[in-house]
């Protein structure tokens, strides 16, 4: 893996100002690590191999820390548990019912109808969420 591509999660906190411990740093590493949407379980798992201190807390309050400072968002995919994925720019995601996987795209067509939409009930649309099962 690229090394300035192992560092995106860990910029985006340092240029919004968090204070960075080493425990943040090894969880932002471990989010720069992930091609796919952990949830926190999974996410404690690959951080505790970075730093072995790491307790499920400290996740679930890093977590929440990312979140309130727009870095992660999370994604439901409908087995209950919050995934959590580097925000970034708009996209999708269609959910595999029978086995969990998320996969992402881009569609600039629904962009422009969901705009169209809102701007026909009078809505100017600033952001869209969208998860799509099958």
């Amino acid at each position: 893996m690229d090394a300035a591509m192992d560092k995106v999660m860990l910029q985006k906190c340092i240029d919004a100002g968090l204070r960075m411990t080493s425990q943040r740093e090894a969880i932002a590493k471990a989010l720069d690590q992930s091609y796919d949407h952990p949830d926190a379980e999974l996410l404690y798992r690959r951080a505790n191999k970075i730093d072995s201190t790491i307790s499920f807390a400290t996740i679930y309050r890093t977590l929440g820390v990312f979140e309130r400072a727009g870095l992660v968002q999370k994604v439901d995919v409908g087995d209950g548990k919050s995934h959590y994925e580097i925000a970034r720019d708009q996209h999708e995601h269609l959910v595999d019912t029978e086995n969990g996987q998320i996969h992402e795209f881009k569609s600039e067509e629904l962009t422009a109808l969901l705009s169209e939409i809102a701007d026909k009930m009078g809505f100017e649309l600033t952001s869209h969420k969208l998860e799509v099962y099958g």
